[in-house]
């Protein structure tokens, strides 16, 4: 008799960011160079407050307590505070990148058989924890021509089932870049209280914010204190994605008390990356005002490049520092695999990140992409001329044709 995994292994996705890591190692190894679009790194230095705490490192590196050492904690409150929300210590559990405090919320707030509502396309990891979790994603669509904002609270009520126990909203969004306006994030608040369902917000792109616009956090909600779970990240603020550090916040007793058990059974958050946290209190408010400089550079430079391609469909990404861009491709997948198996311009490729991954519903994002602009404006615009290379030969070799001006704007559409 043969082992089998379980169904829920078996039933694990694979990332679209990462899958096609084999293809640009192959195509570097043949010289090529490939220009990372497809995932949130950015290229920027962490901050040297930061790193320079990790001279300060203890001759051993013990565990910490479970919810995260007094000093961390009260680091987060600071930054909490920077931003207009007040959280008491024990409103905060740091965690192990913002993955395991999603992981946290999901498994606290619903039960193996339960539905969560999520707008797609979403993080595209959302679909692995959620099936740890044993959790099932209830997707309601957001379109492009409306800039992926939210649909009506219709659509919400429609999609509810007895098993439904929490809605999933990341804002500033990933893979949109959509900020959700206040009257938006109010409206699913107050249709989580009507249904007695928690609300998970993900901020961790909460800074990134361009055109003079502020994400609204769900903390700031007024009548919302019970049901919000927010979950956090220093990764991309700070150009930190290595050292794993997240949290997560509530003010709901249940929630923190279930989630700092969960925390205890993995015994403690890093305690090196905890050390570095404590860099963040050294940076001053124009730390961040210069972050959201150079992301709305990035996005500008990205967006005004990708619109003059024939084809193209993307409206102008609100935050974070992504967007979905429709392409005159067919099939996503095969692009992306064929950028960096079959094409180079001077010397160049780009690796994009195929958006089917980001849906929970079969067929849609087949012609779209995930682009991530963390890199510098150099690269950025390479990046547009390996693009508008790499579309009208992607075509010629998949038999699609040339697409002519009045072709180009319907397929746009």
């Amino acid at each position: 008799m043969s082992l089998q995994i379980s169904e829920r292994g078996r039933q694990m996705p694979a990332s679209p960011i990462r899958k096609l890591a084999p293809l640009a190692d192959a195509a570097k190894k043949r010289g090529v160079r490939v220009l990372h679009l497809n995932i949130g790194q950015p290229d920027l230095e962490t901050p040297a407050p930061m790193r320079r705490r990790l001279a300060t490192a203890p001759s051993v590196l013990a565990y910490t307590p479970s919810g995260g050492t007094a000093e961390c904690v009260a680091s987060l409150q600071q930054y909490y505070r920077g931003h207009g929300l007040s959280l008491e210590a024990n409103e905060i559990i740091v965690t192990t990148g913002g993955s395991e405090a999603l992981l946290f919320a999901l498994t606290a707030c619903a039960g193996p058989g339960d539905e969560a509502l999520v707008v797609e396309p979403f993080y595209t990891n959302y679909m692995a924890f959620a099936t740890m979790a044993g959790v099932r994603l209830v997707p309601l669509r957001a379109r492009a021509e409306d800039g992926f904002h939210l649909p009506p609270i219709e659509e919400w009520t429609r999609a509810l089932t007895p098993r439904t126990r929490l809605v999933l909203l990341c804002n500033p969004n990933n893979p949109t870049g959509t900020v959700y306006r206040r009257d938006e994030v109010e409206a699913v608040a107050a249709f989580c209280r009507a249904n007695g369902l928690f609300l998970v917000a993900d901020e961790v792109y909460r800074e990134l914010a361009y055109d003079g616009a502020k994400a609204t956090s769900a903390l700031d909600v007024e009548g919302a204190e019970e049901l919000v779970v927010v979950t956090d990240s220093l990764s991309k603020r700070y150009s930190a994605c290595g050292i794993r550090l997240g949290c997560l916040a509530t003010r709901n007793r249940q929630v923190w008390d279930a989630s700092l058990r969960m925390a205890q059974g993995r015994l403690s958050p890093p305690g090196l990356a905890q050390l570095v946290a404590l860099g963040t209190s050294e940076l001053g408010p124009d730390y961040e005002q210069e972050l959201v400089k150079e992301y709305q550079r990035r996005r500008d430079v990205l967006y005004e490049g990708l619109s003059r391609l024939p084809g193209v469909f993307l409206l102008k990404p609100e935050g974070a520092f992504y967007f979905i861009a429709r392409f005159p491709i067919g099939d996503s997948e095969d692009f992306a695999s064929w950028l960096l198996s079959d094409f180079s311009h001077e010397g160049a490729t780009v690796m994009v990140a195929p958006a089917p991954g980001f849906y929970a519903t079969p067929g849609l994002g087949r012609d779209e992409v995930r682009i991530a602009y963390v890199l510098n404006e150099e690269d950025l615009e390479a990046s547009v001329r390996v693009l508008a290379h790499a579309l009208p030969a992607y075509r010629r070799a998949r038999g699609l044709g040339a697409i002519e001006p009045a072709r180009a704007a319907a397929e746009a559409r």
